[in-house]
């Protein structure tokens, strides 16, 4: 990336790649006239001792403790005493800016290849713009544009994968050629450079002015700012708040948040270590040979396995919140502040950001993986990022389901949340192993022999990564029925229910089968596990409901059973009747597999018949064994994620985090039949689908079909009509059925009739799409009672 000019490039060097042991930063700084603000060298005016501007009150309770002054937490501090919060209070250990804001290159970008975090990005530059007017302090904030090259056709096929991916947002970017890169930036050598990807008002602020900036502001609106205040210890009370202890005294907190990082130390310098990537820059900018390298710092930062911060409540604990692990801390501080701010305040997210929910990590992360994944991410931090990503250091972890080793050998696996699961399995003549890309690759073909194994034969899936809670207690039913949309099915019954925010926003998806009276098995997927326990503890405290929930994730293996085939299969080793009538869809009931107690399911993501199998996790490769082996007859075989999402598709059947997610309500997702408005109890989010019900929809999601060459919609692409952006998709496939694509995709409500043609940007190119009639396959149930239906009318 280019900062519009020499001085400016000072920062690139910075963030070059190395082979650094986790949580270091070395950085190169290669210009002669400084840069961080005022034309200084950048860290001669932060190595002297920081303003001592604590206050000398003190305060007993607050409604808020901080813990850490960095730039994040104080823009926390900010954001909350500006909203209107009263007692806010933040306790520094040093003094402000001390952590690795304090060495901070100041990187201030509105890129970023994450759909949700470019909102952050997009506050904090907007918030940096005016911070100095607002507050009176000089904030050294300089905008002078950003230029990242291409000097290979795949990274130019990155670049027009990640221009599709803004154009519906709010942040400019421009996808330039060569020539343009040149003109804008005379001193880079042009030798091999294919394409620019230019981000106007992009650039560098001087971290120490914004923290102070930011501190100025919320003492401003009233918050209170200690340091040195050392946390030594926090005790939770019985009533959720707590106790945080300090030399200079205890406060009681109603809410706690974790904004904390490694202090002011340093690592020896060594500029060898970066060499080869300081001497690439210089390839690249060949005036860079000429200029004088005047400090060299090597300081620590903190980065989390994936390298996205962890933000937001922590499951397990009451009131307890984080703002911590920020590997880009200057850039994400105004926006995270923002985001947290707006949730203590309104008690819900303002906006789906899950990829940095704190509890995405579990039990399952340890220091090993941890390290491993830190080292990857940190070396791998400048990458092409493609498509269906797989990232392999630090696995598997000890989530592995108990057919693991049976399957790694014949699949390519993925990782969710800290599970291996089938992707797609090797077939005879087609090439094995992961070999990413931005068009169809080596996985198209043997998916699509998947699939059809699926729709004509019977196929198994390990679906072992679901999350699975066990909810009992005299108030369970009242609890679920409070925050579910749907009514709680029958006893042996099971449904899909969502739990949904206060403004009627879709927090999550989840399967409720209520096994015996008031004894409740939830189901997941894989990424919300924690996210979803989180909110149900949450409303059990709230309301006192005597209930007990259980986290059976770990202990419960889950083998799916799909196919016309699937019963048949199954019926040789159950003597349970299997058949329509007896075992209706959406039925629950125990039973024994080649006797091995299951708990069956007759739910099938891919909308076939099908049984999902819950059973101990020590039997699923005897029972899998034994599956497979009564199956050969009907040809069974093993199908993986990317087959059940094609399936999936074409049913038209929405996914959470794609087609429904916290930016969404239930009504524009065409949840209509999940969401019982009509239901006596005052479910979470019932009144706020009122009102939608009754002002109207602006947009809906919709169904498209759409031909394409070698390259299918993933989600987040660009809608366009009459030369405007005007949605976007959620998720898409290829259709081995009608042998095109299929997407979903929201837009406005005057474009969402059927027949109505859009186009969908694809690398580069708009493809024609027409919007059809959903689903484009029947499910098999409804095959069934319509096929039922037509024998009942000639008899």
């Amino acid at each position: 990336m280019l900062l519009g000019g020499l001085r400016q490039l000072r920062c690139q060097l910075c963030t070059a790649e190395s082979t650094l042991a986790p949580g270091r930063w070395l950085r190169s700084v290669c210009s002669s006239s400084g840069g961080g603000s005022g034309g200084r060298p950048p860290f001669q005016e932060r190595e002297g001792k920081a303003p001592s501007f604590s206050e000398t009150r003190w305060k007993d309770t607050a409604e808020t403790v901080i813990i850490g002054g960095g730039c994040v937490g104080v823009s926390l501090a900010y954001h909350l005493a500006k909203a209107g919060m009263k007692d806010v209070v933040l306790l520094e250990a040093s003094e402000l800016t001390a952590g690795s804001t304090w060495h901070a290159a100041g990187l201030t970008t509105y890129f970023h290849p994450g759909i949700n975090l470019k909102k952050i990005h997009y506050y904090s530059i907007k918030l940096y713009e005016k911070l100095e007017e607002e507050t009176g302090q000089v904030v050294g904030f300089h905008q002078p544009g950003s230029i990242r090259i291409a000097t290979t056709p795949t990274r130019v096929d990155e670049f027009k994968y990640q221009m599709t991916r803004t154009r519906w947002h709010a942040t400019e970017q421009y996808l330039i050629e060569p020539e343009k890169v040149q003109e804008m930036f005379p001193l880079l050598n042009m030798e091999k450079v294919l394409a620019g990807l230019y981000n106007p008002g992009d650039g560098h602020i001087d971290p120490y002015s914004l923290t102070m900036a930011l501190a100025a502001g919320a003492r401003k609106y009233g918050a209170l700012l200690k340091f040195p205040a050392r946390v030594t210890h926090l005790k939770p009370r019985s009533d959720g708040a707590w106790e945080v202890e300090t030399p200079q005294g205890s406060i009681r907190a109603n809410r706690i948040v974790n904004a904390t990082g490694f202090g002011k130390e340093l690592f020896e310098s060594d500029l060898e270590r970066i060499m080869e990537h300081v001497e690439a820059a210089m390839d690249m900018v060949p005036v860079l040979r000429k200029a004088d390298i005047i400090n060299i710092v090597s300081g620590p930062i903190t980065y989390t396995p994936d390298i996205l911060p962890m933000v937001g409540p922590h499951q397990g604990l009451r009131n307890y919140w984080v703002a911590i692990g920020f590997g880009y801390g200057i850039i994400h501080a105004g926006g995270v502040g923002k985001y947290l701010s707006d949730w203590i305040l309104g008690g819900e997210p303002p906006f789906d950001l899950i990829e940095l929910d704190p509890n995405r990590y579990g039990k399952w992360t340890t220091t090993q993986y941890t390290e491993a994944k830190a080292r990857e991410s940190y070396g791998f931090n400048n990458i092409v990022g493609y498509p269906k990503e797989e990232r392999f250091a630090g696995r598997p972890t000890k989530r592995i389901s108990g057919i693991y080793n049976i399957l790694n050998s014949k699949c390519s696996m993925g990782f969710h949340a800290g599970w291996e699961q089938p992707h797609w399995f090797y077939k005879p003549g087609h090439e094995p192993g992961y070999r990413p890309s931005f068009q169809r690759t080596n996985w198209f073909q043997p998916v699509g022999s998947e699939y059809q194994q699926v729709m004509q034969k019977v196929g198994v899936i390990d679906l072992s990564p679901f999350g699975k809670f066990k909810v009992r207690g005299k108030d369970s039913f009242k609890l679920l029925d409070r925050l579910f949309a749907n009514v709680i099915p029958k006893v042996g019954f099971t449904n899909i229910s969502h739990m949904l925010t206060p403004k009627g926003r879709v927090y999550a998806e989840l399967t409720v089968c209520q096994q015996s009276p008031g004894e409740f098995l939830l189901i997941t997927g894989s990424g919300s596990e924690l996210h979803n326990l989180r909110w149900i503890e949450e409303e059990i405290v709230k309301g006192a409901y005597d209930v007990e929930i259980e986290n059976i994730t770990d202990e419960l293996g889950v083998l799916g059973v799909a196919g016309p085939s699937a019963r048949r299969v199954l019926q040789k080793l159950t003597s349970t009747d299997l058949s329509n009538d007896v075992f209706k869809f959406l039925q629950s009931k125990p039973l024994t597999i080649s006797n091995i107690p299951v708990t069956a399911i007759r739910i099938s993501y891919t909308g076939e018949l099908g049984w999902e199998l819950y059973h101990r996790q020590e039997d699923s490769a005897t029972l899998y064994g034994a599956i497979m082996e009564a199956g050969q007859d009907e040809g069974i075989d093993n199908f993986g994620t990317y087959a059940m999402n094609a399936l999936r598709m074409e049913k038209a059947f929405r996914a959470w985090g794609s087609e429904m997610n916290c930016d969404t309500n239930p009504l524009e997702a065409g949840l209509d039949h999940f969401i019982k408005l009509n239901k006596p109890t005052d479910f979470i989010g019932k009144q706020a689908l009122k009102q939608m019900k009754e002002k109207g929809l602006k947009r809906r999601l919709v169904y498209l079909t759409l031909e394409t060459d070698h390259v299918d919609p993933e989600g987040n692409e660009s809608i366009w009509h009459e030369g405007k952006v005007v949605g976007n998709t959620t998720s898409g496939s290829y259709s081995y059925s009608i042998q095109k694509s299929l997407a979903f995709a929201y837009v406005p409500m005057e474009l969402s009739k059927m027949g109505q043609k859009v186009e969908v940007e694809l690398l580069g190119k708009n493809y024609p799409a027409t919007i059809i009639q959903e689903p484009l396959v029947l499910t098999e149930p409804t095959r069934t009672r319509l096929q039922k239906k037509a024998e009942n009318s000639q008899v």
